[in-house]
């Protein structure tokens, strides 16, 4: 088993050195191919400088770059010389800056880097504006002008334990980023190990990614895995692929694509936003799993986008499920390869009001639960209550794990990392169920919406709105606000579009209202239709259902 990153990167630039690692792709530049000995001696290149401004084993450095060949030299320098990179949110039109510029003061006080990376503009227009900040800062035109051609083959990377801290991902909660994931090196291989076999990884796969690299799916999955296993990944930037999202369908048929990790809204994204002329000399035969990572998997999504592709080579079987987390390192169950996820339909009634998953034809009424897989080999799953006992098959509750790649700690905080264990196993936070092995999402835990003794879980409501014309794709949020005269809460929607019509935004209005009343049962008496980047999204870009209440609520109050 391999010992650490800097071990095992070394062994491929040596065993492997032709073999692509990486192809970045860039809008309006050449594609950049980096075999595995190219990768190394650059890195080893980034390596030798950080050692010349004493990074050493064990600091913590704070990267806020964009994909970028930067980006991936100075991360891979930092393992080499045995530093812990963590991968940053860079700040788009999706964040608020103030708020942005708030939370990351935050985490710089509490993560306490040695360094911090990024680009002169960055530094001067947000950086500048942090005087809390004493960290350090290390510019891309400095390294450009620091860089020399002289380097070692050997750094003190070589020599770390697998007990020791490879990185830190930030998980990021409702209001912003909070927790520093310790992750070390023993955990993370014991993920990807557990994990290739989860998914049948080849030497011969080729992963195309355009996920961000700060947040687990994109860090683990399509970063780290496809490098530290021997296999090509051909990579773009997220804003490339918002701009453009028949990017990565050319990515996969160009370059003979067979992996694909996405969140459930790219789904609805790339089958709402390509338009047929796009699709010319599109060929989708290689992707053998586009894998949907999300708590919960909508049923209509994956649908949506299957007959939107399937025309051009999609596979039924190709479409996959996940249930993961940055505590985990990334994997805690996977569905079979080579077969679509299993779908459960249930009684809606019976789940939101005893808390049971009992089966109900779709032809009756019953609505569709997508699992997420079989519980991967080195993960064991449990389900309870709130007095921590364990339920049976079918029963809803808390879903909590224990494994050999769970993480060190929530850096500096002691006491979170306290709480988030009982008994050996991590709470979660999320509500599921299991049918034998295979583990089914229901929601977050403090998102659930209590409405007159009845649980209602806010991504029921979104899914039924998302494929309503004119709503924008995966652009909703629902929650819950407290009604003092009834003692319960009203659901409240807030959905985004791209028309400025007031006529056509009531029609919008009527129609969620409509849909959510004869489907789910649910009185809507607070529908809101707003423009289009309305809506907050954390820094894993996932929109915020507590953040976006706190704005209503602001906005309400006025």
């Amino acid at each position: 088993m391999n010992k650490n990153f800097t071990q095992t990167l070394h062994d491929f630039a040596l065993d492997l050195p032709k073999k692509v690692a990486i192809v970045l792709v860039q809008t309006g530049k050449e594609d950049i191919a980096l075999n595995y000995e190219t990768l190394y001696q650059n890195a080893s290149r980034y390596a030798a400088f950080f050692s010349t401004l004493g990074i050493r084993k064990g600091d913590i450095i704070l990267l806020l770059l964009n994909h970028s060949i930067d980006l991936i030299y100075i991360y891979w320098g930092a393992v080499l010389v045995g530093a812990i990179p963590s991968i940053q949110p860079f700040l788009t039109e999706k964040l608020q800056p103030e708020v942005y510029k708030t939370e990351l003061g935050a985490l710089i006080n509490f993560t306490k880097p040695k360094m911090i990376f990024t680009y002169d503009q960055f530094y001067d227009e947000i950086l500048t504006n942090l005087p809390q900040v004493k960290v350090p800062i290390v510019t891309s035109s400095f390294i450009s002008k620091s860089l020399s051609d002289d380097y070692q083959t050997l750094y003190a990377g070589i020599d770390q334990e697998p007990e020791d801290i490879a990185l830190i991902q930030h998980s990021s909660g409702t209001t912003g980023i909070k927790k520093g994931v310790a992750l070390s090196h023993l955990a993370i291989f014991n993920q990807i190990n557990a994990y290739s076999k989860a998914i049948q990884l080849h030497n011969s796969d080729v992963i195309v990614s355009w996920l961000p690299l700060y947040h687990d799916m994109g860090l683990i999955a399509c970063f780290l895995l496809p490098i530290l296993s021997g296999n090509s990944l051909i990579l773009m930037s997220p804003f490339d692929w918002v701009k453009s999202p028949v990017k990565l369908l050319r990515l996969v048929t160009h370059y003979q694509g067979t992996l694909t990790w996405l969140p459930n809204f790219a789904f609805n994204f790339l089958s709402k936003k390509i338009r047929d002329h796009e699709l010319e000399q599109i060929d989708l035969q290689t992707w053998r799993a586009v894998i949907n990572c999300s708590e919960p998997i909508y049923f209509e999504s994956m649908q949506l986008f299957q007959n939107r592709f399937q025309k051009y080579g999609l596979r039924k079987t190709a479409l996959s499920s996940c249930y993961a987390m940055a505590e985990n390192v990334f994997c805690v169950s996977q569905s079979t390869p080579f077969a679509p996820p299993v779908v459960d339909w249930i009684d809606p009634v019976q789940m939101s009001k005893n808390e049971i998953a009992i089966p109900k034809p779709r032809s009756e009424a019953g609505v569709p639960s997508v699992s997420s897989g079989k519980i991967i080999k080195n993960v064991q799953v449990r389900i309870v209550d709130e007095n921590f006992t364990s339920l049976g098959n079918r029963r809803i509750g808390e879903v909590t794990i224990r494994s050999d790649c769970l993480f060190t700690e929530y850096l500096n905080n002691p006491g979170a990392t306290l709480d988030a264990f009982k008994d050996d196993w991590y709470l979660t936070g999320d509500y599921g169920y299991l049918v034998d092995d295979e583990l089914f999402i229901t929601g977050r835990k403090k998102d659930l919406i209590i409405v007159g003794g009845r649980n209602i879980y806010p991504q029921d409501i979104e899914n039924l709105i998302i494929g309503i014309k004119g709503v924008y794709p995966g652009r909703v949020v629902a929650f819950g606000i407290p009604d003092e005269i009834t003692g319960t809460e009203d659901v409240v929607v807030i959905a985004e579009t791209e028309t400025k019509n007031p006529i056509f935004r009531e029609r919008i209005a009527d129609a969620i209202r409509k849909k959510v009343t004869k489907e789910a049962s649910v009185a809507l008496r607070r529908v809101y239709v707003v423009d289009h980047g309305w809506l907050i999204k954390t820094s894993s870009g996932k929109l915020s259902r507590a953040a976006n209440r706190n704005k209503l609520l602001k906005i309400i109050e006025k």
